[in-house]
């Protein structure tokens, strides 16, 4: 059993024991329910408390069984709920820590309710595309007021509990604890007061009786409708959470929750629901490494150094600031060094400005920076990172120097974004120490997070950067070594398609609005300018000697000829202005690659927005396949991740291999043969990698 329940006096304790956030699975379910049977059959028990060991109340459904049968076995949670508002006996909640999902409506099915200062309270069932499925959204505006409650429930974000119990007529909470460590003593004397309170018999109080109304109705709900399509296109859960809220105002409770019910349901089965799933639980996959067992001994990461002061060296520098590890930058220069602290400076000032960061926290980060300009000064950090130019020249003199200051046992970690992180650890005598981490631009924003593993790389390493990624609030994605590894090796052959679109008859404006229509961040085009066009082009020179055979549109290199490398210098495939990001179509542009369209003696044609999304899309997912095959990485969905959190791949799609399953394999391939028929493409391109040509033929999906 995943519930213990033991006699205090004349009051049984039943404790949720499903770690690590006790999970509502089945055998958790049948542990309440058997608890409170024998609780309410022992004459001497007058009341009962219901609360969670370790570091939660719970944080709801067990994720463990999503999709399995036990998820919805009896008792389910509805159940287990009506079990408790029934009981004969007086049941406290005593809520700590965590109260989320499944684990805050368990909450609000007890008689009364005590709360623990500093607890994360949320129903975030929202974030996976569904509306709570347990009396959520008709329970808790009964106890909090109908706006409150609805800004909860639409954000699914955490509230503390003592802010919550701040708001004026709440009912969420009979008590506060003076401090988690007295709530079990205080939860027992409030048992015992509610036991003396209903000797006489007297109806012990039910949330579902409580009243529900808001004083504009329709006028609210509607302005509810109104703001929430505004923030939330993509997905349909945030509307039915005010349909459902909206139901608790205007239904009879029970009518209500089988409006809920159906809503839930219904949910359950959209692509967008499947797709948030998927990245749930991809994400949490992330961090497992098949052969680094979870018990792997970690090496102690007490101070980082950082090789260069630029955009990218101070991005990963903050990322340690803000978790309260010390960080040592290095540079060449003094004048380096200082733009670069004035930069970080400034990205700290803004936040400050905007109420985001306290001029405390602030000042803290910052006496945690130091500099030099000598490698001598960083032989102490445990951890050091080089983010210097990307050129393998500079890499071998960079990692000699490490090689020769850094103590034994130091990590010494890469930035790089193509390089071959093999070629990198024979730059030094300590091959098993070296490894890539590569942060996404803006560093310090992007969760995103690559771990290159080379082929001597220690797995206590390995365990020790994906504890630290954890750390610094990173989504790390494990990766073998390749030329651009994950994320830009497959994000080429996008580009790749988007340069042949140009040639067949599409505007860099067509193309990024069809992508942004499917829901990319931003189209290729409007990338290519972000990043600097320039990347790009060195990236096609190397490969002109390395891979003569790849095939390119030349209007890329045709536009870097111009000088046009994008937003940093205010014209790339569109103009910019300065100090804004927006881009403004350009008419030379158009003219440039028309010209080019003449001189190869092509006649234009009108190519569609599917024609488009289905070329991009299906470019990635077909790379995406040969890194699998080749080991390059673990798992589809890690490629998921790699994906939404790194390139901008809309969230509702699930990453381009969980897209490439809803749309089906076979279909993918079907699209493909057609592509491949097309002789301004690349035929051998389309040829579909081994991997997806026998996942469609035997009906599989990737993930």
């Amino acid at each position: 059993m995943t519930a213990e329940y033991k006699v205090h006096g004349d009051v049984a304790v039943i404790t949720l024991n499903n770690p690590p956030v006790n999970g509502l699975g089945y055998s958790t379910r049948i542990g309440i329910t058997d608890a409170l049977a024998q609780a309410n059959a022992d004459a001497a028990v007058k009341a009962i408390v219901l609360t969670g060991a370790g570091k939660a109340f719970s944080g709801g459904a067990d994720i463990r069984e999503f999709g399995s049968p036990k998820a919805t076995q009896e008792p389910n949670l509805l159940s287990v709920i009506e079990a408790l508002e029934n009981s004969g006996k007086p049941v406290v909640a005593a809520i700590h820590t965590v109260c989320m999902g499944g684990g805050l409506e368990l909450a609000l099915g007890c008689h009364y309710r005590i709360a623990a200062p500093g607890c994360n309270v949320a129903l975030p069932e929202v974030k996976l595309g569904l509306i709570p499925g347990a009396g959520g959204t008709q329970r808790l505006p009964r106890v909090l007021g109908v706006e409150p409650a609805l800004n909860m429930i639409v954000s699914g974000e955490p509230i503390k509990s003592e802010m919550l119990a701040m708001l004026p007529g709440q009912k969420l909470f009979d008590k506060m604890a003076a401090s988690a460590e007295a709530l079990p003593a205080e939860a027992l004397g409030l048992a015992k007061e509610m036991a003396a309170k209903h000797a006489d018999g007297s109806a012990l109080p039910q949330v579902r009786n409580l009243p529900c109304k808001h004083p504009l109705g329709d006028a609210y709900f509607q302005f509810a409708r109104n703001m929430v399509k505004g923030m939330s296109k993509n997905f349909p859960a945030p509307a039915k959470c005010v349909d459902a809220v909206e139901a608790a105002t205007t239904k009879k409770f029970a009518d209500g929750m089988a409006f809920e019910r159906e809503i839930f349901i219904n949910l359950m089965w959209t692509p967008e629901c499947r797709s948030l799933r998927h990245l749930f639980t991809a994400e949490r996959a992330a961090s497992k490494i098949p052969d680094v067992p979870e018990d792997t001994p970690k090496r102690e990461i007490g101070a980082v150094a950082v090789i260069g002061a630029g955009t990218m060296g101070g991005g990963i520098a903050m990322n340690f600031l803000n978790a309260g590890i010390p960080v040592k930058m290095l540079e060449m220069k003094q004048e380096a060094l200082d733009r670069g602290i004035a930069t970080i400076r400034k990205n700290y000032e803004a936040q400050v400005k905007k109420g985001k960061l306290k001029q405390d926290k602030y000042d803290q980060r910052m006496a945690l920076l130091s500099t030099t300009l000598s490698y001598d000064d960083l032989g102490a950090a445990d951890l050091v990172i080089e983010a210097v130019f990307e050129d393998i020249a500079v890499k071998e003199a960079v990692f000699k120097e490490l090689d020769r200051v850094m103590k034994p046992g130091a990590i010494l970690a890469s930035n790089t974004s193509t390089l071959d992180v093999n070629k990198i650890a024979s730059f030094t005598k300590r091959p098993q120490d070296v490894v890539g981490l590569h942060f996404f631009s803006p560093a310090n924003v992007m969760k995103l997070l690559e771990v290159v593993r080379g082929e001597k790389t220690a797995k206590d390493v390995m365990a020790t950067v994906m504890a630290v990624a954890k750390k610094i609030k990173k989504t790390a994605v494990v990766s073998g070594v390749c030329d651009g590894f994950i994320g830009n090796r497959m994000i080429e052959q996008y580009g790749r398609q988007g340069g042949f679109l140009l040639d067949e008859g599409c505007t860099p404006e067509q193309v990024d609005k069809a992508m942004e229509k499917f829901g990319m961040a931003m189209g290729p085009f409007r990338m290519g300018d972000l990043a600097g066009n320039d990347i790009g082009w060195a990236i096609r020179k190397r490969r002109a000697t390395e891979r003569a055979d790849m095939k390119y549109s030349k209007t890329a290199d045709l536009l870097c000829e111009k000088g046009r490398f994008g937003q940093k210098t205010g014209a790339g495939w569109y103009d910019y202005v300065a100090g804004k990001r927006d881009a403004i179509p350009n008419a030379e542009v158009v003219k440039m690659i028309e010209d080019h369209r003449k001189s190869l003696g092509i006649t234009p044609r009108k190519i569609s927005d599917e024609e488009i999304v289905q070329r991009l899309v299906f470019a990635l997912v077909n790379e995406a396949a040969h890194i699998l095959e080749e080991g390059i990485a673990n798992k589809a969905s890690d490629i998921d991740i790699v994906y939404i959190f790194g390139y901008g791949f809309p969230a509702h799609r699930g990453g381009p291999m969980n897209y490439a399953d809803q749309v089906g394999l076979f279909n993918v391939v079907q699209a493909m043969n057609r592509f491949a028929k097309n002789p301004l493409d690349d035929a051998r391109f389309w040829q579909p990698a081994p991997l997806l040509a026998r996942l469609a033929a035997e009906g599989k999906t990737f993930n």
